[in-house]
């Protein structure tokens, strides 16, 4: 009995470090997956093609809103053009360069090693004027330069996720490419701020990470990020690290069972700048979600289940229906996407819908302006907004709020209930 209980205690405490560290790893993963091998100019960051060297210091751009075909980003949003940089502090401060953005929607998001979001740019709090970033990390000592927006980082791993609103057509897809285009990172000195890295991740996806390289990415990035809560556990015997990582990437992707919203809704991510000790939410969104940003600037409210509390899923027919007077309020604005539950991505569909919003061109509105949209793998006919789900797939919701109003905030919104239809 006695060795029972030390056994558990054991996995308990394998199971928390992993819950603690997770979000190491998929940071590191991330950055992997979307900073550029190659500069036009400097040639690859390795010795070939198939390095693990990456460039950092350096914006990539995406060009066209995420597809079913992107498998590498879970929980995509398919209504902004990503900006983005990995930015390694060690060697001083970069300047980043940002454009005149006119009345675009735009967000430069810092987010630090360990996902907290604590930073921003962009419409909501420094405006759409052209404007240079100071960003430094915690051992700078020195005076901002005259008319730069400060930006003080925690530690010198630092991921900048930019999102410029777009619409889905060739003359807004090009205004934006030319945006981005413009968007410079730069050292005082005026100088490109190019550095390199080893990513550390051998193997790209989204899925259970092996034990040995779970290890050597969070031992390294612990050494860049130390945590701020205590770690007894770590490191973990190789066998029973394999074992704590299927348990804890599984329990991660369970359904969501609570509604606390109400009619089926989950408040996904409740943070303004940092996790504190919520390891598990902190793991979750890392797991599903990674790249959120703080409720000021977006609220992600998501549905796994329907208003009975039974998951969705696509054998089944569902209707949202918004009355006139309870569309969601933003000042930027929303959009509801839909993904497949088993691995957390858009999902093909004949009319190459991912989302419906308040931009979706053609909705049709009730005859009091209010909005019903269904929700279903066969194609409903004319006189319906179809949002396609996975034919017998399990699939979730995501409602992405972007500058949400205080009814959102403060939690005294009526979301519609997501029905199951007879």
């Amino acid at each position: 009995m006695n060795n029972d209980i030390e056994a558990s205690s054991v996995q308990a405490a394998a199971r928390h470090a992993v819950m603690i560290t997770l979000p190491l790893f998929e940071m590191a993963r991330m950055r992997a997956a979307n900073t550029a091998r190659k500069h036009p100019a400097q040639g690859f960051a390795g010795d070939s093609p198939s390095s693990r060297m990456r460039w950092l210091n350096q914006f990539t751009h995406t060009r066209r809103l995420r597809s079913p075909d992107d498998k590498e980003v879970v929980t995509p949003n398919n209504d902004t053009l990503f900006t983005n940089a990995w930015l390694d502090l060690s060697e001083g401060p970069v300047v980043i360069d940002v454009p005149a953005m006119g009345q675009r929607y735009w967000v430069l998001g810092f987010l630090d090693a360990w996902t907290n979001p604590w930073a921003y740019a962009g419409r909501r709090m420094t405006g759409c004027e052209a404007q240079r970033l100071f960003v430094h990390g915690p051992a700078w000592r020195g005076n901002v330069p005259a008319g730069m927006h400060e930006i003080s980082a925690p530690s010198n791993d630092v991921w900048v996720i930019g999102r410029i609103l777009v619409d889905a057509t060739a003359q807004d897809l090009a205004e934006v490419h030319a945006l981005q285009d413009r968007f410079a990172l730069l050292r005082m000195d005026g100088t490109p701020a190019l550095s390199r890295i080893d990513t550390l991740i051998d193997e790209r996806g989204a899925g259970v990470p092996q034990a040995q390289e779970y290890a050597r990415v969070v031992d390294t990035m612990l050494a860049r990020n130390p945590s701020a809560h205590p770690l007894p556990a770590w490191p973990i015997a190789p066998e029973l690290l394999q074992q704590a990582l299927g348990d804890v990437y599984t329990e991660l992707r369970d359904v969501a069972q609570s509604s606390e919203l109400g009619g089926g809704w989950t408040t996904a991510v409740n943070v303004r700048d940092n996790f504190g000790d919520d390891f598990v939410t902190r793991a979750r969104i890392a797991r599903n979600w990674i790249g959120t940003l703080g409720i000021d600037e977006a609220m992600y409210i998501m549905a796994e289940v329907d208003e009975q509390g039974l998951a969705l899923n696509g054998a089944h027919r569902y209707e949202l229906h918004f009355p006139r007077s309870a569309l969601p309020q933003v000042a930027s604005f929303w959009s509801i996407t839909l993904y497949r539950r088993s691995d957390c991505l858009l999902v093909a569909n004949p009319i190459g819908r991912h989302s419906i919003g308040d931009r979706t061109q053609g909705l049709l509105q009730d005859a009091d302006g209010g909005l019903r949209i269904r929700i279903q793998a066969d194609d409903p006919g004319q006189g319906h907004n179809w949002l396609p789900a996975p034919a017998g797939e399990g699939f979730y919701l995501t409602l992405r709020l972007y500058t949400p109003a205080r009814a959102h905030l403060e939690g005294t919104f009526a979301y519609p209930p997501v029905r199951r239809m007879a």
